[in-house]
């Protein structure tokens, strides 16, 4: 029988008390609820149904990457203009909740792989749209915003010289002002022209003024994805691995014509 001296020993023993301590630390966070961050309503891609239940198609599709890598999900609400202090701030773990890719924004977070693409466009009362591209027709009217997205950035840095913008903390807030006519138009996410103002419906008093735009990229990223934060590489490589079965298999293209009628996959 081989024998051991006593420090050989101890320092096996010890090795082991570490390796066991690591696969406890290991299992202890893969039990421990997967938190993400989120701006509620945004549909379809997160709102509540009247029974207060949240739903979606990001919540479906962040419960189903959840599923795939044994992690229980809890969603946290948050508005948009504190999402990423929050994650810094680890209210959360990571942020799904349509957040586009920008220069600006990695130069804060890590990001997962791009999972949807989405444009925006300028909304007017119907009989009053406007031209964005002739700069010389906006001057002097009013363009609200969602504070804090990349629709506010593109339109101050575009048009603020020529054009008063008005920010709002909601899109609910700013669907409102748009239909009573408080302004001259609005530069929106086009979901929540279709949510929140019905533009597609040949009887809305609201329509779509502009092109759809996704460009330039500098200003509307490369695609939406989830932020982490910066040393969270193993998590992000997860929920990449997952996002990439459930395209391929299917499950993503089922979710996507459950909830959008244009392709946004990417």
């Amino acid at each position: 029988m081989r024998s051991f001296s006593r420090p050989v020993l101890l320092s096996a023993l010890l090795g082991l008390t570490a390796l066991s301590a690591s696969t406890l630390v290991t299992t202890a966070q893969a039990d421990e609820p997967l938190k993400l961050g989120v701006d509620i309503p945004f549909e379809p891609f997160e709102y509540r149904l009247p029974d207060g239940t949240l739903t979606g198609f990001e919540v479906e599709l962040g419960e189903e990457v959840c599923r795939r890598i044994q992690r229980q999900c809890e969603w946290v609400e948050q508005s948009w203009d504190g999402i990423i202090p929050g994650l810094m701030a680890r209210k959360y773990d990571a942020i799904m909740s349509s957040m586009a890719i920008t220069e600006e924004r990695r130069q804060q977070v890590l990001f997962s792989e791009p999972y949807y693409s989405n444009p925006s466009v300028w909304v007017t009362l119907r009989g009053s749209e406007v031209d964005p591209d002739n700069r010389a027709s906006l001057e002097g009217l009013t363009v609200g915003v969602q504070r804090g997205t990349i629709r506010d950035r593109f339109i101050t840095d575009t048009y603020g010289d020529i054009m008063e913008v008005r920010r709002y903390a909601t899109a609910e807030d700013l669907a409102l002002d748009v239909k009573t006519g408080r302004l001259d138009s609005a530069f929106m996410y086009y979901p929540l022209a279709l949510a929140n103002l019905q533009v597609d419906e040949a009887d809305s008093e609201v329509v779509v003024s502009s092109e759809l735009i996704r460009e330039p990229k500098s200003y509307f990223g490369h695609g939406v994805a989830v932020a982490f934060r910066p040393r969270d590489e193993d998590l992000a490589a997860q929920f990449n691995q997952a996002l990439a079965e459930i395209k391929e298999d299917g499950t993503y293209d089922e979710l996507m014509h459950k909830y959008v009628d244009y392709d946004i996959k990417i």
